[in-house]
């Protein structure tokens, strides 16, 4: 009369019901409040009045058999139970579920208004996770409800053990659980659970991703080599991932074409060169750990590079191998395979070197470094030249004498008028100049004598003049 909703008082009426234990009633009054959800798949455990019947059920388990409530069972509450058994049976779980009346009460419910999440929940709550496992498979749940539902509850529990159990059992090749179990690695990483996903990855045989989980563990907050040289069990593991891979490679090539849908693929070279980075990387660390621990260490850059990252990273490899040896020689053999390797800019990487030794004042190490490049036989005509132009270029304070020196030390003549001129050593310039054939010689000559008007050197500027 009043136009008031209903719903709340069949609500409150079916609760009264079930408290009195007539459960084909109260099935009777939800169904006059109670309506299935829109989407299945939403991440919620449906309706709170759902919510609440399933509740209030779970608290009270009496296991009464089902007894006179069902002669007064209408058709329709017939057909429903036998729906709800039919759709449960191949899922049924042993032991208390299955043979409780509250617990099948609890299932009718949830199969006719909950959502998959509230159905797959109830089912772990239970510990009946290869049911919950196989509603998730039949329904074609997203991942989503996956992850929440069933891999959340699993490693919080320390079940993760029993979960891969269960799927490799439903599956063997695992290939229904690719897409979920993808989903579960992407979460991990986004929240930083590297442990639980190396464990999950391995459990896949995703031996690729696992290898570039292991690169994480090698070189994540690691300050120095002496770090780095303490974590060389995860270069060890890179490796044996990338040889397992490889092995699985060539055994499914002869066969028909395996799906390995969800696993990450990589070519046989491709993983060949990956191995021989973590070989080259061992190797560096090595030295690098060596030279640390005989206090050699120069560099100090914000990260710590290793062959794992950019070029950049890679170069600066090179750079940090050549610095901190003994010698210039001691490391050179070692950056020399890390530039050719990767194919890096040879010459930026000695330029970079040399600036280095004239910011800590080891002139005569440059001269070192020149001759191992020039020795290295790869290097082009005018490279250690090069070199010292580029030291010049940023440095104006090289003491006279080891200036002299390495200037002496470039190859063309050029090249050492060039020196000459930008350290405004005019008279050494002048010198070089009138050893060139005639003509050229002029022309340089005349571009001395300019230099020498606009800085006021008279003494040059008179012998210039005079020479010409």
């Amino acid at each position: 009369k009043s136009g008031l909703d209903p719903g709340g008082a069949w609500h409150a009426w079916g609760m009264a019901c079930l408290k009195a234990g007539n459960l084909s009633s109260a099935r009777e009054k939800f169904n006059r409040c109670l309506k299935p959800p829109m989407d299945l798949n939403q991440l919620n455990h449906g309706s709170r009045l759902v919510q609440d019947v399933i509740q209030y059920l779970e608290a009270t388990v009496k296991p009464i058999l089902i007894a006179d409530d069902d002669y007064f069972a209408t058709l329709r509450e017939l057909e429903a139970t036998l729906r709800t058994r039919s759709l449960s049976l191949e899922m049924m779980c042993e032991g208390k579920v299955q043979h409780n009346s509250y617990y099948q009460e609890c299932l009718f419910y949830l199969h006719s208004y909950g959502t998959n999440l509230a159905i797959i929940s109830f089912y772990m709550r239970h510990d009946c996770m290869r049911e919950a496992l196989l509603h998730l498979l039949n329904k074609e749940s997203p991942s989503e409800v996956f992850i929440e539902g069933i891999f959340i509850p699993s490693y919080e529990s320390g079940k993760l053990h029993m979960l891969e159990n269960l799927l490799e059992t439903i599956d063997p090749g695992l290939e229904s659980w690719g897409a979920y179990l993808i989903a579960a690695c992407k979460y991990l990483q986004r929240k930083n659970y590297y442990h639980i996903l190396y464990e999950l990855q391995q459990f896949m045989k995703d031996h690729v991703r696992a290898a570039m989980t292991c690169i994480r563990f090698f070189t994540h907050g690691a300050k120095s080599y002496t770090e780095l040289g303490g974590k060389q069990t995860w270069l060890l593991k890179i490796k044996d991932h990338l040889k397992v891979y490889l092995q699985e490679v060539s055994r499914s090539a002869g066969r028909k074409k395996m799906a390995f849908t969800f696993r990450k693929k990589m070519s046989a070279t491709d993983v060949s060169r990956h191995i021989n980075t973590v070989d080259l990387q061992m190797e560096v660390t090595k030295f690098l750990h060596q030279c640390e621990s005989l206090g050699a260490s120069q560099m100090t850059g914000s990260s710590l590079p290793t062959l794992f990252g950019n070029n950049n990273m890679k170069m600066d490899v090179a750079c940090k191998v050549i610095l901190e040896g003994k010698n210039i020689e001691e490391g050179f053999g070692i950056a020399f395979r890390v530039l050719q390797d990767f194919q890096l800019e040879a010459t930026e990487v000695y330029s970079k070197v040399a600036k280095q030794l004239v910011k800590q004042q080891k002139y005569s190490e440059i001269r070192q470094l020149l001759k191992c490049v020039n020795e290295s036989g790869v290097a082009a005509k005018n490279d250690g030249d090069n070199i010292i132009l580029n030291c010049l270029n940023e440095f104006k304070n090289i003491p006279s004498e080891d200036l002299d020196n390495l200037i002496q030390d470039m190859d063309s003549d050029e090249n050492k008028i060039q020196a000459y001129v930008m350290c405004n050593k005019l008279r050494s310039a002048y010198l070089v100049s009138v050893r060139q054939e005639k003509a050229r010689a002029v022309q340089l000559v005349q571009h001395v004598r300019q230099l020498a008007e606009s800085s006021g050197d008279d003494v040059v500027k008179a012998i210039c003049a005079q020479w010409l």
